[in-house]
């Protein structure tokens, strides 16, 4: 690692001011980033000195969003398998059965190496397009802007997969983090500057854009031509499909969905790496949860006759969807969230009256957790100004007393 350290230190003078590739500073400069802790320490009183930077607040992200990871891979290869063995199938008819022959790997959904094998083989051209085509577009408005390439758009790249069904056409994939990278960040400035969580913008583009794909009611298996009820469908008409989910299932994550958005137990256990590092806002998640609960309690007890979403208790909500998922690593997101410590407790109170808002009246999404966040993110700078607001009067107050 030394050599390596060396050789990057002699080629920066050709990517520095006057160097003959200063134009592609930023590249070599993120490459440098990411390999090693930059070495350049700040000296002056007007900046904040933390052993937290962008780049190890990131890597904590990222670690905390493991259990989703390896949860997508297994429950997405474990719902393809279990569909498959019912339908009677012994090989997958397209590009994946090939590998996963040569690799020795069978279908057994009580395998967790089949499992796993066959869902990576789902998540991984996912990812891979979208830190392809979205890094892209990240290093064309570095170079253009001459900013630096950060590290935010190593969460993103993480996130924005685990949002989208299995079966996903590629392209869409390509469209979607192109949208999220560019709407959704780079035309506000950049990374910081924000105000949309680009990842759940890109997803909205593909909710609205081609509903035929991102569905939320009748969803995916990772079995070309094969659909089936999630647990918030259900809920909503109990005559579709015929497989009832248990609340250990949900829980667990064992239930069709987005890759990594179905196993609240694996966001429970991120959810304990962001708080126990800082990185994630505690008062936002708890705030999420309190007001879906109030919420749904509400509507309990308004009732309807008509509508069987008004019976879905609380604790259902809390392992239906991507309300987990959302609440730990979507509403968190420090750029697009409320900042003040009293209006990080409103945000997420709105962001989970929202969620069940939609879920519970709009028919036409089933699933409310992406839309509710990003309305959060619209409010949150009206929210910290009405908090700073209060703090100034009541400051002005007490020192006219």
């Amino acid at each position: 690692m030394k050599f390596l350290k060396d050789f990057l230190g002699k080629q920066e003078q050709h990517f520095v001011k006057g160097g003959k590739f200063e134009k592609l500073y930023p590249l070599y400069e993120a490459t440098e980033s990411f390999i090693f802790t930059p070495g350049k320490p700040t000296r002056q009183d007007a900046h904040v000195r933390d052993v937290m930077d962008l780049k190890r607040v990131m890597m904590t992200v990222v670690i905390a969003l493991v259990p989703a990871i390896l949860m997508a891979l297994y429950n997405t290869g474990y719902q393809a398998n279990l569909m498959m063995q019912k339908m009677g199938m012994t090989e997958i008819p397209n590009w994946r059965g090939p590998i996963l022959s040569a690799l020795g790997v069978g279908l057994d959904p009580a395998n967790i190496l089949d499992c796993m094998a066959h869902g990576a083989l789902y998540f991984l051209p996912v990812y891979i397009v979208t830190l392809a085509v979205g890094g892209a577009f990240e290093t064309v408005f570095a170079l253009v802007r001459n900013h630096e390439i950060n590290e935010g758009f190593l969460v993103t790249s993480m996130l924005f997969p685990l949002t989208l069904p299995p079966d996903i056409p590629y392209w869409q994939v390509a469209i979607g983090i192109i949208f999220g990278v560019v709407i959704g960040k780079e035309v506000f400035g950049g990374t910081g500057m924000n105000i949309l969580n680009p990842a759940l913008t890109g997803r909205a583009f593909l909710f609205f854009a081609y509903p035929a794909q991102i569905s939320g009611d009748a969803v995916w298996v990772a079995v070309d031509g094969v659909s089936q009820a999630t647990a918030l469908s259900q809920f909503a008409d109990p005559s579709m499909g015929t497989t009832t989910f248990s609340f250990m299932d949900a829980f667990l994550g064992f239930v069709p969905g987005s890759m990594g958005e179905t196993s609240a137990l694996a966001c429970l256990l991120g959810a304990g790496i962001l708080i126990l590092t800082g990185v994630g806002s505690w008062r936002i998640m708890l705030s999420v949860i309190l007001g879906a609960v109030a919420f749904t309690f509400l509507l309990n007890w308004a009732g309807s006759s008509t509508n069987p979403m008004f019976a879905m208790p609380w604790y259902w909500h809390m392992v239906a969807g991507g309300f987990a998922f959302g609440c730990v690593f979507m509403a968190t997101d420090p750029v697009s969230a409320a900042m003040t410590a009293k209006g990080q407790v409103y945000y997420g109170l709105l962001i989970g009256a929202t969620c069940i808002l939609i879920r519970v009246i709009n028919p036409a999404f089933p699933e409310g957790m992406m839309l509710a966040i990003l309305f959060g993110n619209v409010f949150s700078p009206i929210i910290d100004k009405v908090v700073i607001n209060q703090n100034i009067k009541r400051r002005a107050l007490r020192n006219a007393s």
